[in-house]
């Protein structure tokens, strides 16, 4: 009987964790576009050094896919160093934070379902958004 309710316990946080990824990932699907705001290295939003927006729908789906990965813990103690702002027909429907810069902060930030949470950045994730940002200079 313990080892049961330890099972039913693993299962259910695993498929919470999940959830939120999931949860994202659904409600950004339908963006027709993505505006990255890269800011300069304190990591405060009036310190926008470009922007750059997206409207290839390949290139889109390759950032939601790093973004709605692997769940990261929250830690206050990390700067963003840009934000991605996901569009439907000319309108905000998701603000997503990350910083790609600092080894103990590789993550992206969210709320969703008025619930603060975060993904866990990969390397390949950093990769791309530093490509978006050097190619387009």
């Amino acid at each position: 009987m313990k080892n049961l309710i330890s099972i039913l316990l693993l299962v259910s946080v695993v498929s919470s964790c999940n959830n939120t990824a999931k949860q994202l990932k659904e409600h950004i699907a339908g963006a027709d576009s993505i505006a990255i705001n890269f800011y300069k290295a304190d990591g405060k939003m009036d310190t926008v050094t470009s922007v750059e927006i997206i409207r290839d729908k390949k290139e889109i789906t390759k950032l939601t896919d790093f973004i709605t990965t692997e769940n990261a813990s929250e830690t206050d103690n990390c700067n963003n160093n840009g934000s991605i702002h996901y569009f439907k027909n000319d309108a905000v429907i998701q603000d997503i934070f990350f910083n790609s810069s600092n080894d103990g902060c590789h993550r992206f930030q969210f709320v969703i379902d008025h619930k603060r949470a975060s993904t866990m950045m990969s390397t390949e994730a950093g990769t791309f958004l530093t490509g978006i940002q050097l190619h387009r200079k």
